[in-house]
């Protein structure tokens, strides 16, 4: 059976546009609803990719999960597209990059990341992009290709920090294969990549104005190295991996990569662009990995190329796979969005991160009234920007990121808050920023009976430095 591309994919968008209209968002996805009104070069977190699409994303479909989600599943569309072109340039004349678009996906890190707005969204298209690119350049030949895989390298640091890791991984292609070498001769070379760097070059210019706080931030996780954890970090690293790429296609990735490296196919011009970007930010991984806790989703960059090795060298059951991929993939759609299955609650990633999020609001919203107080707070980002969106009155964010914001102050009339913490916190932080606390109870977020998430209530005097932030608009 051959499935025609185009038309499945515009199928399978469609899907993930209903899922994610219908879908509740996440308490970082809130977060990053917030970066989109305040936008600037740079934040805490990441770059500011992600809060530029959902800028855009709720200017065409307003301010709901739609809006908010709408580039990733066409995002999702574009980058299978592109993944398909440069498996047909990388291998003119067969089924690959077909195969590749297919695998990519079939994996629940495509359809999960498709569906969710984070910055891994726009960071794996732009890597896609730039993969297609150097790709197209081996085709023709045309050293125009550079710019554009350099625009798109660039694009992808302003999406990711671990979109770094590309330019490593070209420069060790262009030295593992002598055919390639010239182009570190041409001005064309050089010149791409000054263009990802000019593209890149707001983010480093807001982080010099703030302390390099960001590249602080990030770089920080890298220095938390603990060579005794590495039994428990290492088979973290790699279930979560399994679990993103779903089983079977994990062995096919396998299989791919390996085929790559032995008998030294990497040294061909094709394999050897693979084999170099997929490798080398998988060694960095590794190794920090060795020592530290990598989160599974950090090596979605790693999955393009994964999918074009798998395409390349395997022709034999890839259907399999990706049919059981798209299977686990519509499971976790299915349950996010209608929840029919009963889980325990620690296996159950929909209740945890996106249920009960709108009772929350009802109940927090009666008891701010109870407690006379005139506006509710929250010390912790992803559940001040919930309530924000939720809550009929304005929501204040106390914490010290919030200063980096462009957000107006918190209003006059807000003289006594409702502060809303997680149990997981405590009543009360340790700051003493909190004045005249007076504790007002405590509130669940639920679904169907079963607890999400409990949260502490106090009654205390509005925070200096507390800010406003951007109701539901």
């Amino acid at each position: 059976m051959r499935w025609p591309l185009p038309c499945s994919l515009l199928t399978v968008t469609a899907v993930r546009l209903a899922v994610a209209a219908n879908m509740p968002f996440s308490a970082d996805e809130a977060y990053y609803r917030v970066w989109a009104h305040a936008l600037a070069p740079g934040y805490l977190d990441h770059p500011p990719m992600v809060a530029l699409w959902i800028r855009a994303g709720t200017a065409l479909a307003g301010d709901t999960p739609l809006g908010i989600r709408l580039f990733g599943p066409l995002s999702a569309l574009l980058g299978s597209l592109l993944l398909w072109r440069a498996g047909e340039d990388l291998r003119p004349g067969g089924s690959a990059g077909r195969r590749a678009a297919w695998l990519l996906n079939g994996t629940l890190l495509l359809n999960a990341g498709a569906v969710v707005m984070t910055p891994d969204t726009p960071l794996l298209l732009f890597w896609t992009a730039s993969l297609a690119a150097l790709a197209r350049l081996l085709r023709t030949g045309r050293a125009a290709w550079w710019f554009a895989a350099g625009a798109a390298a660039g694009l992808a640091f302003d999406s990711k920090y671990t979109a770094i890791l590309l330019a490593p991984g070209v420069l060790v292609w262009l030295l593992a294969v002598p055919s390639l070498r010239p182009w570190l001769r041409r001005w064309e070379f050089w010149a791409a990549w000054a263009l990802a760097v000019a593209l890149a070059a707001p983010v480093l210019v807001w982080n010099a104005a703030h302390g390099w706080v960001s590249f602080s931030r990030q770089g920080g996780r890298a220095g938390d190295w603990h060579p005794a954890g590495a039994w428990h970090f290492v088979p973290e690293f790699l279930a979560g991996q399994i679990g993103l790429a779903t089983p079977l296609l994990a062995v096919l990735f396998v299989i791919g990569l390996w085929r790559f490296v032995r008998g030294g196919a990497w040294r061909a011009p094709a394999t050897g662009l693979l084999a170099a970007t997929t490798l080398v930010p998988l060694a960095v991984l590794s190794q920090h990995a060795l020592g530290g806790r990598v989160q599974a989703n950090w090596a979605a960059i790693l999955y393009p190329g994964l999918a074009l090795a798998a395409a390349l060298t395997v022709e034999k059951f890839w259907r399999t796979a990706v049919s059981f991929g798209l299977a686990v993939s519509g499971v976790v759609y299915l349950q996010a969005v209608l929840a029919p299955f009963s889980l325990p609650r620690k296996l159950d990633f929909s209740l945890i991160r996106l249920a009960g999020w709108d009772g929350l609001a009802r109940d927090v919203e009666a008891a701010r009234i109870a407690a006379g107080a005139d506006c509710v707070a929250a010390d912790e980002y992803g559940l001040a920007a919930e309530l924000a969106y939720r809550l009929p009155g304005p929501v204040l964010g106390a914490e010290p990121r919030w200063a980096l914001f462009d957000l107006p102050p918190a209003p006059a009339a807000c003289a006594t808050v409702l502060l809303v913490r997680s149990a997981r916190r405590g009543v009360l932080p340790s700051d003493g920023i909190w004045l005249h606390p007076t504790q007002a109870g405590q509130v669940e977020r639920v679904r169907a009976g079963k607890i999400a998430e409990t949260y502490f209530m106090s009654r205390a005097a509005a925070p200096a430095g507390a800010v406003l932030l951007p109701p539901r608009g």
